[in-house]
């Protein structure tokens, strides 16, 4: 087997290695009588039933074939056999009588990363302007390790690109963090791998925050002199709708590039519709199309 191939099959075989690992992490498999209780203070829970509805409140007792569930319409009674699922979340969550799930690409903006980082045996699966798949694991709270490769209709398996995406958290104070990682990058006909290393820290909510960054390219064993810089930030507006900017100053362009556009936000689910462009007067308004779709599990 070739190199190339080699590395090939060990970057699927690690990802799908650390996609076991963490859903097993994960605990999805739990019953759901285990999970019917009595929240502590400052904890609301959403109770989906099969027929459809959700409701917002707190189970106040748990019987052997019942619940009462408490809400600010009163009190009710719902059989278990009826429940589908029941999760556990901040009262600062519950905004106008809505559960405000949370936002499921707070690990990213469009290109770059922030700080936050997956939980243990979080995952999401993302592909970036189509033809860019990725698959990223919380191996821990403070690891988190991507990787996918290109799928160019009509270009054979060695022709594509494969990359790693490792990120390691650091220091965390309140809605400060810190984080540093890597794209690592298999390109084609090349023996040298190639990509950034890079530290960044954000700041603020994952509904709100700003993120800054410095990244050295690399290529093999040689590494850029000076670092590319990493400004951007996003705002939830509504339940369903943020906005996103990610600007980036690289040495040797003349002009700053900068992304921006609207995040659609679902439950587990993000989908971004941005445009890129630089600043100055080359600029093409309003700029090159960027999409991309998350779905977090």
């Amino acid at each position: 087997m070739s190199t190339k191939n080699r590395f090939v099959l060990t970057v699927f075989c690690f990802i799908l290695f650390l996609f076991s690992v963490g859903r097993a992490y994960a605990g999805e498999n739990l019953d759901l009588t285990k999970k019917l209780k009595i929240p502590v203070p400052g904890l609301v829970q959403v109770l989906a039933t099969k027929d459809g509805s959700t409701i917002i409140g707190r189970i106040v007792e748990v019987g052997e074939t019942e619940v009462r569930f408490e809400t600010k319409l009163g009190k009710l009674t719902i059989p278990i056999q009826t429940i589908k699922r029941i999760k556990e979340v901040p009262e600062s969550s519950i905004r106008k009588g809505q559960y405000w799930y949370p936002n499921p690409n707070a690990t990213r903006l469009y290109f770059g990363p922030t700080a936050r980082m997956l939980k243990r045996g979080e995952c999401y699966f993302a592909d970036y302007e189509l033809f860019f798949p990725a698959l990223t694991v919380g191996v821990t709270d403070r690891i988190t390790i991507g990787g996918g490769m290109s799928i160019f209709p009509g270009v054979s398996l060695d022709k594509q690109l494969f990359y790693l995406t490792p990120k390691v958290g650091l220091k965390s104070f309140n809605n400060l963090q810190f984080a540093a990682g890597a794209l690592v990058i298999k390109v084609p006909d090349e023996s040298r791998l190639v990509g950034i290393l890079y530290s960044l820290g954000t700041f603020g909510t994952p509904d709100g925050s700003v993120s800054v960054g410095l990244g050295y390219g690399f290529v093999g064993r040689h590494t850029a002199n000076k670092p590319m810089v990493m400004i951007g930030g996003e705002k939830r507006l509504t339940r369903r709708v943020a906005i996103v900017s990610e600007n980036w100053i690289i040495p040797g362009v003349d002009q700053p590039v900068v992304a921006y556009g609207i995040r659609l936000l679902g439950e587990g689910l993000s989908f971004d519709i941005a445009f890129l462009n630089e600043i100055g007067s080359d600029a093409i308004f309003p700029g090159i199309p960027y999409v991309d779709l998350v779905f977090k599990f």
